[in-house]
């Protein structure tokens, strides 16, 4: 048993980044980057101590 229980972020999924591709135009070739953004709903921790339930 751990010690402490936490509970993974359910927008990342623990990452502490959500997906932001964006267009992007590299050498004369198109592609999608993805630097991606912070979580907000879990402060770019990827989990919460004890169990949270989505909402």
């Amino acid at each position: 048993m751990p010690d402490e229980v936490h509970t993974v972020c359910h927008l990342c999924g623990g990452g502490g980044l959500i997906a932001d591709p964006k267009f992007a135009v590299v050498g004369g070739v198109a592609k999608t980057l993805d630097n991606g953004r912070p979580c907000l709903h879990c402060d770019t921790e990827g989990r919460f101590p004890g169990i949270v339930l989505p909402l």
